[in-house]
C-alpha cells in the first residue's frame, strides 16, 4: 500500500500538535502544583547567589547525589555528593557559602523533583539582565526508544513579550523569537516561561 506524501505530512503535523499540547500541560500543571515550593527556590536562590555564585544539579536519576558548582574568584570547582553526606556542608561552609539555606534548596528541589538550578545573564540593549533555569522531572511515560525529555522552567525579573502563540520575543517593538541556548520558550505566566530540551542543562 503506498502511502501519499501528503498523508504522512498531515499525520507528522499532528503528532508535532500533540507533542506540543502535552508539553504545556506537563510544564503548567508542574508550575501550578508546585507554585509555592518553586517561589521560595527561586527568591532563596537569587539571594544567595548575589552573594556567591553557585549551580546544583542531580546527577543520580533517584535525586540522591547532587553535584554542586562553587565560585571563587579565580576557578569554578565541582563536587559530587550524596545529599546525606556530612561532608556537603562542610564543603559549603569551606568555600564561604550559606550550608543551611543551600541543603534546604537541596532538599526542597529533591522534594518536588527539580533537577537543576543555575542561573543565567544576557543582555537586552546592552543592558545585563539574568534570568534562573529550573529544570524539572515529571512523571511522564515515554514511548520506548523515544529520548528523554527535560522539561525547563525560566523565571525572568521583569513581564516579558510574546507573540500570539505564547511565544517569547526579543521585546516589545519585535517579531523575532528570542533563544536561550538555541531553545524557543513559551509563556506560562508574564515572567515565567517554559521549554523542553532532549539536554539536561
Amino acid at each position: 500500500m503506498k502511502i501519499k506524501p501528503g498523508t504522512i505530512l498531515f499525520y507528522l503535523t499532528v503528532i508535532a500538535a500533540i507533542s506540543s499540547c502535552t508539553s504545556k500541560i506537563i510544564s503548567t500543571n508542574y508550575y501550578t502544583q508546585n507554585q509555592k515550593e518553586l517561589m521560595h527556590i527561586e527568591t532563596i536562590y537569587k539571594y544567595l547567589y548575589d552573594q556567591k555564585p553557585f549551580a546544583i544539579a542531580f546527577t543520580s536519576n533517584n535525586l540522591q547525589i547532587v553535584s554542586v558548582e562553587l565560585k571563587t574568584d579565580s576557578l569554578t570547582y565541582i563536587y559530587e555528593f550524596n545529599t546525606k553526606d556530612a561532608r556537603l556542608k562542610d564543603s559549603l561552609q569551606k568555600f564561604g557559602y550559606d550550608a543551611e539555606k543551600i541543603t534546604w534548596l537541596i532538599n526542597t528541589m529533591q522534594s518536588i523533583k527539580c533537577t537543576w538550578l543555575n542561573s543565567y545573564d544576557y543582555y537586552v540593549n546592552n543592558k545585563e539582565q539574568r534570568l534562573i533555569f529550573i529544570s524539572i522531572k515529571p512523571k511522564v511515560i515515554r514511548r520506548p526508544f523515544s529520548p528523554p525529555k527535560y522539561y525547563m522552567l525560566a523565571y525572568f525579573d521583569e513581564p516579558q513579550h510574546f507573540d500570539e502563540n505564547g511565544l517569547l520575543l526579543d521585546g516589545s517593538n519585535t517579531k523575532r523569537l528570542r533563544r536561550f541556548n538555541y531553545l524557543l520558550f513559551k509563556r506560562i505566566t508574564d515572567k515565567i516561561c517554559y521549554t523542553v530540551s532532549e539536554k539536561f542543562r
